[in-house]
């Protein structure tokens, strides 16, 4: 049996993180309009810990259990998911680094951990037909050029780590690293209007960039094996994210709905109100259940972790789709009043499914791990 009861480390350690999102949650708005997280809340979640969870220890990280690791997340992004995706870090490349010696690089993960990092995988899912970047070989080294999906982190980003396949079809992932007008990539803005707006989100265009042998990290059968278990850790924290802020969203919708009256009684007591929030709140659980098991699973080395990453992931996004815009319903009218959250919260949530995939994507490769078919790569 999988016990899912907190240590008292974990206890702690989420306190501290539930005290944090109250800050996040005030700050919120602001973060927004700026386009970023702010300094002050960067600083504090560096000087906590928070950016550093997924690291290992070799690269000055914590290290922590992916499970620990989700129910942090998810009391960090009770305050707002958007300011949280915003905060800095190797972000999703935390997990290319946490999980390099499965390509034998295990040496090399405090060099692959400086500064603020965007991870631009072009193999996965649907991601193939979205994306327009193009590895050419020539020699030992690569040319990459074309314009990537909408990527977390590409605004403030110091190192880019991109997962592609050569005109060979063999998986290839590299790092490139620059600073300013220095970067041989350029940003383009503005792609994600909708939510997510404090996260850094823009594409990256290259024109022809030089790639040399040095920055190619891995590639072929170590370069695939690698991508399978840190796609899978993303995943899992990135599902972990979503039950924070479904939490969030259900705990409003109950004080809302509690608070408010009609035709003489509250209208939480309206079978069709209670009705709804019940179904959010089942919906909220069943990811979180299914997000911690597939944590467990990876912390254990489970191989059977990896498909039931892709289940969290998909659960996680059909549900924060379902309670955000539950959310935004049931407060009738107020609910798209920038006065109260849910709005902002529906927004983020459909911006958090864009970035990391529609539960039909993730469920297609959920399918293909359980019948054998998703390759090495999958």
């Amino acid at each position: 049996m999988i016990s899912f009861r907190p240590t008292e480390e974990e206890k702690q350690f989420a306190d501290v993180a539930k005290e944090f999102a109250e800050e996040i949650r005030t700050a919120a708005r602001d973060c927004e309009a700026a386009g970023s997280a702010s300094e002050a809340l960067c600083q504090k979640a560096e000087a906590l810990g928070f950016t550093a969870m997924e690291l290992p220890e070799t690269a000055d990280g914590l290290e922590l259990p992916l499970a620990s690791q989700a129910q942090i997340l998810e009391a960090l992004t009770f305050g707002d998911l958007s300011v949280v995706q915003g905060l800095p870090g190797p972000n999703d490349a935390d997990s290319l680094i946490r999980t390099a010696d499965q390509a034998g690089l295990a040496d090399q993960a405090a060099a692959l951990a400086g500064g603020r990092s965007a991870f631009i995988d072009t193999l996965l899912g649907e991601q193939l037909r979205l994306e327009q970047l193009k590895l050419t070989s020539a020699g030992d080294s690569y040319k990459l050029s074309g314009v990537s999906r909408p990527v977390r982190g590409a605004k403030t980003a110091q190192r880019l780590f991109v997962a592609a396949a050569d005109e060979n079809g063999q998986t290839v992932v590299l790092t490139l690293t620059g600073d300013g007008s220095s970067a041989p990539w350029q940003v383009q803005e503005g792609d994600v209007r909708l939510g997510l707006l404090s996260a850094g989100v823009a594409r990256i265009a290259f024109e022809d960039a030089a790639v040399p042998a040095s920055a190619v990290v891995a590639k072929g059968e170590p370069a695939d094996t690698w991508l399978k278990w840190a796609r899978a850790r993303v995943q899992v924290l990135q599902a972990a994210r979503c039950v924070g802020l479904m939490q969030a969203a259900v705990e409003y919708t109950t004080m809302y709905t509690a608070g408010r009256k009609a035709f003489g009684q509250e209208i939480a007591k309206f079978q069709g109100v209670s009705f709804t929030v019940a179904d959010m709140a089942i919906e909220t659980a069943a990811a979180r259940n299914l997000t911690w098991f597939a944590a467990v699973q990876l912390d254990d080395g489970e191989a059977e972790g990896v498909a039931s990453a892709k289940l969290a992931c998909a659960r996680a996004h059909r549900s924060l789709r379902f309670v955000t815009d539950n959310a935004v319903q049931m407060l009738g009218g107020h609910g798209f009043v920038q006065e109260y959250p849910v709005e902002k919260w529906m927004r983020d949530g459909e911006a958090q499914a864009v970035l990391y995939g529609r539960e039909t994507e993730r469920l297609i490769e959920f399918g293909e791990e359980l019948l054998g078919k998703g390759g090495a790569a999958s």
